[in-house]
């Protein structure tokens, strides 16, 4: 009785690439005509050191005399050329394959089966043929499998969501009790929660550099920095702004926005356009941001009477670094040099982003 080696099969328009999985192959044979393919070599498979042998009755015609292979010390690769153009709907005429020819999922991923032409972008067949791919990854696996950088990002934004959720819910639910008058614990009820996440937002800094998402990294890190500096800076460092009125206001105009983004973002994943969400996503920002940054101006204001009465983290000489540092001015120049501007950037760019999203031009699903 024959011992098959497992063979991994891929597909373009113009050939069929088979990567023969034996080892140390010191001989080997291969004999075809235009719809049979039979391959015997003596090598390191799964049985061991030994001849090995495979036949396929190929799902269509092939040009057997233009048929490559090349030998590795873990494989065997043959590269098949089609007779005519066009995608096969599987390898062999047999709708039941045998269990050692598997998919190689690898290869799909590129066109360019010789990595011969550096100089021509391949193509991605996966995107090209999505239906196909798909179903020959539910033959194969029984699932469709994503990869990781979707299943990352999915979870991420799905948790972030849940979380400004949370916020949301938790304030909503104690205003509807209590009335004007949970305002003042609203920090103590969802500030811990809110610090969390925002750490987590300096993931999406990092996106864009590791390539996850498209963009550049300087709008989220300005954003997420600053949010950070009012929570553990101004907040966290001064008690009697805990309860200020002000703080309320600000985690219902931070939460409203990324309750809409979130969700924004996961159907941009999943590929499929809600065009209400879309609409504001690009759209609530423009009353929200203002309100945003007039609280964090307000939440400035007020605090600079405070780090001056208490002089935290301000530094006075003599000390050992021979340096000084005023809080307040720093306070001041903040306002003056780094909101103001800031703000006027970050809105210039979302409005640029907005007039492509929404200003008539074909949309496509992105994530941006």
């Amino acid at each position: 009785m024959s011992i098959s080696p497992f063979v991994y099969w891929a597909q373009t328009e113009d050939q069929i690439s088979l990567k023969i999985d034996l080892k140390d192959v010191k001989d080997f044979n291969i004999k075809s005509d235009e719809a049979k393919f039979n391959f015997t070599g003596v090598g390191v498979g799964a049985r061991g050191l030994q001849e090995y042998k495979f036949s396929l009755d190929l799902f269509s015609e092939v040009k057997f005399e233009g048929i490559k292979s090349i030998k590795t010390d873990n494989k065997v690769d043959v590269f098949i050329p089609k007779k005519e153009k066009g995608f096969w709907n599987r390898l062999i005429c047999q709708q039941q394959k045998p269990s050692w020819l598997k998919i190689d999922f690898d290869r799909w991923k590129s066109e360019d089966m010789d990595d011969d032409d550096d100089d021509e972008k391949p193509r991605n067949i996966m995107q090209d043929y999505p239906d196909m791919f798909d179903r020959l990854q539910k033959e194969e696996l029984g699932f469709r499998r994503e990869n990781f950088k979707k299943v990352y990002l999915i979870l991420y934004n799905l948790f972030q969501f849940v979380g400004f959720t949370y916020i949301l819910v938790v304030m909503g639910i104690r205003y509807s009790r209590d009335g004007v008058h949970s305002i003042p614990g609203t920090y103590e009820a969802v500030g811990n929660a809110f610090k969390f996440i925002q750490l987590l937002q300096y993931l999406e800094v990092m996106h864009p550099i590791f390539g996850y998402t498209k963009g550049g990294a300087l709008v989220p890190f300005l954003q997420v920095t600053g949010r950070n500096f009012i929570l553990f800076i101004m907040l966290d460092y001064e008690p009697r702004m805990l309860t200020k009125p002000v703080v309320f206001y600000l985690f219902l105009v931070w939460a409203s926005i990324e309750i809409v983004r979130y969700p924004y973002y996961l159907t941009q994943l999943f590929k499929f356009e809600i065009g209400l969400l879309t609409w504001l996503r690009y759209s609530l920002w423009i009353p929200l941001y203002p309100l945003g940054v007039l609280c964090e101006g307000i939440i400035i204001l007020r605090n600079i009477p405070y780090f001056e009465e208490t002089k935290r983290l301000s530094m006075t000489l003599p000390n050992k670094w021979n340096f000084t540092f005023d809080m307040p001015t720093f306070l001041y120049l903040y306002i003056s040099f780094l909101i103001l501007p800031g703000i006027i950037f970050i809105m210039s760019h979302m409005q640029k982003v907005r007039t492509k999203k929404l200003g008539g031009r074909k949309k496509s699903a992105k994530y941006d």
